[in-house]
């Protein structure tokens, strides 16, 4: 019965002093398998004799305060998080479609994070050690997992005007960029103990993230499993700042989007 509980059943608050997204294409046919088929993989094609992409999400969020909607902030904890998504559509009966991220893997440097995280959801909590240095111009993050299958260091150029969009990114400019650029309004975890789809609401202020250029040092998630022998390419990268973020309950629909 553990999958009763499993729903995202608390709000959640906190603030993001940092966040940067990574946003990696790779051909339909490698991710696929990895969304159920109650979900679509949300593809984007620059023109009609461009390859056809799908895409992954890697999230680094310092993360602030974070607690329960009902606690006050002075009672939240800090935490660095990590997160790595597959961008999905979700159609619903009344024609509407959203548009939301799939969990592969999440990390945390706290092991209560982890423990509650995984008691709470199914967002695949690894328990890993991070670091993060901010200075005025530079944003370091630096992961060690456990596994070593989710290693990374990144940093991230904060000055001056927004950056151009990768080298060999498809996306033909930076508005089609946005569109991927995570996290979306929607988290999507499905339970097939009920054949239901579990959707979580994002809540966001002042959402405004901006292209960056980034260093990547190393990255390991794509050398293993599915991935293994790919080439993710870069497809972008944005930073925000200082922004005040929240997750709603977990609602139940039907596979085929109805609300239960």
């Amino acid at each position: 019965m553990r999958h009763l509980i499993q729903r995202h059943p608390i709000a959640i608050h906190t603030h993001f002093a940092h966040s940067l997204v990574l946003t990696y294409a790779l051909p339909p046919e490698v991710l696929r398998p990895l969304v159920p088929p109650a979900l679509e993989l949300d593809t984007y094609r620059a023109g009609p004799q461009e390859p056809l992409y799908g895409f992954v999400a890697i999230a680094l969020v310092d993360a602030r305060a974070l607690r329960p909607a009902a606690v006050p902030a002075r009672f939240g904890r800090d935490f660095l998080l990590t997160g790595y998504r597959v961008f999905t559509r979700f159609p619903t009966p009344e024609g509407r479609t959203m548009r939301g991220l799939r969990i592969l893997r999440s990390g945390t440097d706290n092991n209560l994070m982890r423990l509650g995280g995984n008691l709470l959801t199914r967002y695949n909590y690894r328990q890993t050690h991070m670091r993060t240095h901010i200075s005025a111009d530079t944003l370091e993050f630096r992961v060690d997992s456990a596994d070593g299958n989710a290693d990374l260091t990144v940093r991230a150029d904060l000055r001056g005007a927004p950056a151009p969009l990768p080298p060999g990114s498809p996306f033909a400019d930076e508005r089609a960029a946005r569109r991927f650029a995570g996290p979306l309004p929607y988290t999507f975890e499905c339970e097939p103990q009920t054949r239901s789809v579990i959707v979580i609401k994002a809540s966001r202020a002042q959402w405004d993230p901006r292209p960056v250029r980034v260093d990547v040092d190393r990255s390991t998630f794509f050398d293993h499993g599915p991935f293994a022998g790919t080439h993710p390419v870069l497809a972008n990268a944005f930073h925000v700042a200082g922004v005040d973020y929240g997750w709603g309950r977990g609602v139940r629909r039907s596979e085929s989007g109805g609300v239960r």
